[in-house]
């Protein structure tokens, strides 16, 4: 779009929670005028896709947090709350012509039902003159436009890293981050009201809440949840943080009890990150390119591109977004109906320590260690035989991080049932990795103070006769037969 092209312009935000690089945001404060800003809660929606209360918590906070920078800049930030998505075009277009509108921008989301939403807006706006465009900003590139010799979309990550990176290594990146957009000035305020009715129930309005819908509030503050803070300037000063180690990330990443990850992931996922701030840190500490000098900094970049993979898979196989494997066969797996075991799973205590500190570290701070998070979504799905989708739909209810692709990915990838998941006979040992990835146990003590006194030979896999006075269960299945019979199981679906 041609520079001022609009005299009013409106911004939709979504997951995209920040001023600086923010595509739909620039892009918008250069075509138009004047300017203002929206956010529409939709709580049946995101309940109905599995929101929890953290993420949906981190989601508002983050948004005051960003209504009170961009009111430095004198640009509103309008909240309205509507039930679900179904309403949404409807109340953009009385909106626009309420605010004498004349361009939408927004970034693009991906999910099935998004990008139905985001579809019946740009239908509906066009049939009152009012332009939308959807910008790239939650990927690298568009979804789409990497694709295999015959056209498709990649199945399998390797091909798609090696195909991503011949085209974008040593060379002109096109991912440099976007400055903020400039200030509007004083007067700029002046030209919004401070609220507008719609027709209906709800209203188009400044304040933005605690909560919504049936939404608790997670706790830790306004400026956090649970042990997070909220806002750019905390995703900046935590991305400023992993820079000084991000070359030894390699080698420290797997490793629970040592602080080796970025843990960037929620401000990623509400948006008060943009990925691309990511890569450009990763590409200064190796010398410009994805594979570089720096193991730790190439393994991480690696890292991004795999949530790049999961983003583009969810485009180019919507099947995943409807409830379904990505594999049609493993539709037939005979899950297990034994809810006690999975309560156990949730509650950590399945008598398994390093799946029980794992699950009671999700169940506190809302995260969890990535290679934990692939160690109790295979004891899940295989050694307990139970559906991953229960086990995905907990993890939607309780990550502060929670996002759909990502998450998605992640289980299926688990449970054998998704595309480049891991061979069927790939069973993680749970002590083993213990014992590989917290060799004293110090992570295990922090969630299971249970087992505080116990060594750290014993620790990983106590023996049954010390629980006397039973503290801590025994565990809730032998961990060398269940993994064989999950073997058979999936076996016999190619019979």
């Amino acid at each position: 779009m041609p520079e001022k092209a609009y005299q009013r312009g409106l911004v939709w935000l979504r997951n995209d929670l920040r001023m600086d690089d923010n595509t739909a945001l620039y892009r918008a404060a250069k075509a138009c005028n004047a300017l203002a800003v929206i956010f529409i809660a939709c709580p049946q929606t995101w309940r109905s896709h599995g929101d929890g209360d953290n993420v949906v918590a981190m989601r508002l906070r983050t948004l005051k947090a960003l209504q009170a920078s961009l009111a430095k800049k004198h640009i509103p930030l309008y909240f309205l709350e509507l039930r679900g998505f179904a309403q949404v075009s409807a109340a953009l277009e009385q909106i626009c012509r309420k605010l004498n509108i004349e361009a939408l921008f927004a970034n693009a989301e991906y999910p099935l039902n998004e990008q139905r939403r985001d579809a019946a807006v740009r239908e509906t706006l066009r049939s009152v003159g009012v332009p939308v465009e959807y910008c790239t900003d939650r990927t690298l590139i568009p979804p789409g436009s990497l694709t295999t010799g015959s056209g498709e979309g990649f199945k399998v990550y390797t091909p798609f890293k090696r195909a991503f990176i011949a085209r974008h290594d040593n060379r002109d990146q096109g991912f440099e981050p976007l400055p903020a957009p400039r200030s509007l000035g004083a007067d700029h305020g002046d030209l919004w009201p401070e609220w507008i009715a719609l027709e209906g129930e709800h209203n188009l309005v400044r304040a933005i809440p605690d909560t919504v819908g049936d939404y608790g509030v997670a706790p830790g503050g306004d400026s956090r949840v649970l042990e997070w803070a909220v806002g750019e300037g905390a995703a900046k000063t935590l991305l400023e943080e992993f820079s000084a180690i991000v070359a030894d990330y390699q080698e420290q990443r797997d490793f629970p009890a040592v602080p080796g990850t970025s843990r960037l992931s929620p401000y990623l996922n509400c948006g008060a990150l943009s990925v691309r701030r990511c890569v450009q840190m990763a590409l200064a500490e190796n010398d410009g390119r994805w594979v570089g000098s720096s193991e730790g900094a190439s393994c991480w970049l690696s890292e991004l591109l795999w949530r790049e993979f999961y983003q583009h898979l969810v485009v180019n196989f919507p099947r995943v977004c409807r409830n379904l494997p990505f594999k049609p066969e493993t539709e037939r797996v005979p899950w297990s109906r034994r809810t006690e075991d999975f309560e156990r799973w949730c509650e950590g205590q399945t008598g398994v320590p390093i799946v029980d500190a794992a699950m009671r570290q999700l169940n506190q701070t809302g995260w969890m260690h990535n290679r934990l998070r692939m160690v109790v979504a295979s004891f899940l799905t295989k050694n307990l035989l139970t559906d991953w989708r229960k086990g995905e739909h907990y993890f939607m209810q309780k990550l502060v991080d929670a996002d759909f692709a990502a998450n998605n990915g992640g289980w299926q990838w688990a449970a054998s049932t998704g595309t480049d998941a891991a061979p069927y006979f790939r069973v993680f040992n749970p002590y083993s990795q213990s014992k590989r990835f917290d060799p004293d146990g110090a992570f295990i003590r922090a969630f299971v103070p249970e087992l505080e006194g116990y060594s750290a030979k014993d620790i990983h896999c106590p023996p049954n006769d010390l629980f006397s006075d039973r503290s801590y269960p025994a565990p809730v299945c032998d961990v060398t037969e269940s993994r064989k019979h999950a073997i058979e199981v999936f076996a016999n679906l190619k019979s």
